[in-house]
């Protein structure tokens, strides 16, 4: 017997035009949402990706503007035993080039080469901080540790992308060695979970040191993954073209595999009882199954529970309300300049990959206790007092700063040179300088503030040479992407994670308390970035293709009796 609420909804679906039904329909169109798609279309099932944007990728994105190509998103990858293996197993070719990495304070600037940098690196934090050379050994020699627990962790390719079946030179000879071993290292690892702020406060009593070596972290950093860092520098990879190539080669493999593509679409109802998800246009998609690789407190805001099973509506309800109570963690401000400066003039200074701090003063509570003092007192704090710490912020911070022509010299005109200039910012500040009506002029200010300490710095040749430059900002994030606050990984570091942050148990990270609905993405493991995206919209596939597989073998029994 149909309850009121249940005919109102199907007469509802009746009057409302139905797109298709599809084995499985995957929301989301970053690396994840490409991921699980692929390979669902490749095992053979009618899938969807639905996308709200015309383009796919999420942060994972190129433009072009006046001849310049810039990366919207992130600016390089690193493989972590993931990438690579993922792009063979699907047959796809991927041209990509070294992207070698500078670190830089003030007038000290190193060229990342191989793991023997690491000490030219203490040499130079002891040029600077020559009080504190004891404390840089010992901060050297963790660090040191760290990257060889990244050589055993990312060691091989990740098994999740091989036929274990088939590969038995990979199983016997690489897997099963290799697996004392990562458990391992994830009992050390799992050791090192605490904020990367408290961990270098027990090693370097230097309160500037601790910045200028943390800084250009998001708050609360588990330690290990900060200070893993050295390591990431030495596996960065560029796609020729831009990272955007990426996205384009998984949407064409798809289209390949006979997948569907639909963009342009924003998702606002999801009702788990009837397998259906409908857009803002009023259309009803049918699944049987649904990956959710967009924003997950999106999910849990839009899904609509009657008809559910009691215990699953209450189990629904806790999940929810701690996703909502959370936050996602920092954004990023990022600038770009096109420039009238041969690529070569950039080139002697640094590689296209930069981590440049301008000041070895360090930051102190500028961006934490002065910041959130200023939050408190918005709207009623002066436009004097908000500029005065912008002034603070940009000189002291940390900037990444990528020049995509000197990765691939097609990506910028001949004698001219493309910038993209990046640091960490809060949301929150962003939103109540638009609330108080003068976000534009305060985005001017940023812009200003970035080119005048980057030129009087480490790029004097800025100063009268560029020709145009635009910014984004958490903002434009939140609004593009649809990832709450704005967030570029997932949720803000906390004792407690509203979702998994264990490696040994990623494949929980997948599961949601609704039937025959998974989710995928950066907001589904914390921290996450590229890499792990790919490797949860895999599990997620796998969970579908699974269930699939289950059903088939109970109706086959089902017709035999």
């Amino acid at each position: 017997m149909k309850t009121k609420a249940a005919d109102q909804h199907s007469n509802s679906e009746d009057r409302t035009s139905i797109a298709a039904a599809y084995d499985t329909i995957v929301v989301g169109g970053g690396m994840a949402g490409l991921t699980a798609t692929a390979y669902l279309a490749r095992a053979g099932q009618k899938v969807i990706l639905i996308e709200k944007n015309k383009d796919l990728g999420g942060l994972v994105n190129s433009f072009s503007r006046n001849g310049f190509h810039f990366d919207a998103g992130v600016r390089a990858f690193e493989d972590a035993g993931i990438i690579f293996p993922m792009l063979q197993d699907l047959g796809i070719e991927l041209e990509v080039v070294k992207s070698p990495v500078s670190v830089g304070i003030e007038h000290e600037i190193l060229n990342v080469v191989d793991i023997n940098s690491l000490a030219e690196y203490g040499d130079l934090l002891k040029r600077l901080y020559p009080e504190s050379d004891a404390e840089i050994d010992q901060l050297l020699k963790i660090i040191r540790q760290i990257m060889k627990q990244m050589d055993v962790l990312y060691g091989i390719e990740n098994p999740l992308f091989k036929d274990l079946k088939r590969d038995k030179s990979f199983l016997f000879k690489k897997l099963l060695p290799w697996l004392p071993r990562f458990l391992t290292t994830i009992g050390k690892i799992n050791r090192m979970q605490g904020p990367v702020e408290d961990f270098l406060e027990a090693v370097i009593q230097d309160p500037s040191l601790r910045d200028v070596v943390s800084q250009h972290f998001f708050e609360r950093t588990p330690a290990f993954f900060a200070l893993s860092y050295f390591s990431l520098y030495l596996d960065y990879f560029y796609p020729r073209g831009g990272v955007g190539k990426l996205a384009d080669a998984m949407q064409e493999k798809i289209l390949q595999l006979g997948g569907q593509i639909k963009t342009e679409t924003v998702i606002t109802v999801v009702s788990p009882a009837e397998h259906t998800v409908s857009d803002s246009s009023g259309t009803y998609y049918k699944y049987r199954n649904l990956i959710w690789a967009a924003d997950l407190k999106t999910l849990y805001r839009i899904t609509k529970v009657h008809n559910l099973p009691a215990l699953v509506k209450t189990r629904f309800e806790e999940v929810k309300a701690d996703m909502l109570k959370h936050r996602g963690g920092d954004s990023v401000l990022t600038l770009f300049l096109q420039i009238d400066e041969p690529p070569e003039s950039f080139g002697r200074i640094t590689n296209g990959h930069f981590f440049y701090t301008p000041s070895r003063q360090g930051l102190g509570e500028t961006h934490r206790r002065d910041l959130q003092a200023m939050l408190s007192r918005f709207p009623a704090i002066g436009k004097g007092e908000v500029l005065a710490w912008l002034e603070r912020f940009i000189s002291l911070n940390t900037f990444e700063i990528s020049i995509p022509v000197l990765k691939d010299k097609d990506l910028a005109p001949v004698g001219k040179t493309g910038l993209i200039i990046s640091l960490l910012a809060k949301y929150e500040l962003f939103e109540k300088v638009q609330e108080a009506g003068w976000v534009e002029e305060f985005v001017a200010e940023c812009q200003q503030r970035i080119i005048s300490v980057i030129s009087e710095s480490v790029f004097p040749m800025l100063k009268d040479k560029v020709i145009d430059g635009f910014m984004t900002t958490p903002l434009g994030i939140h609004n593009r992407i649809g990832s709450s606050e704005g967030a570029i990984v997932g949720w803000e570091f906390q004792a407690k994670m509203p979702v998994i942050n264990r490696i040994q148990i990623a494949d929980r990270a997948v599961l949601t308390p609704l039937p025959s609905v998974y989710q995928a993405g950066q907001w589904v493991f914390s921290p996450a970035g590229v890499p792990m995206s790919i490797l949860t919209g895999k599990l997620a596939a796998n969970k579908v293709i699974a269930s699939q597989t289950k059903n088939r073998r109970l109706q086959r029994r089902i017709k035999r009796h």
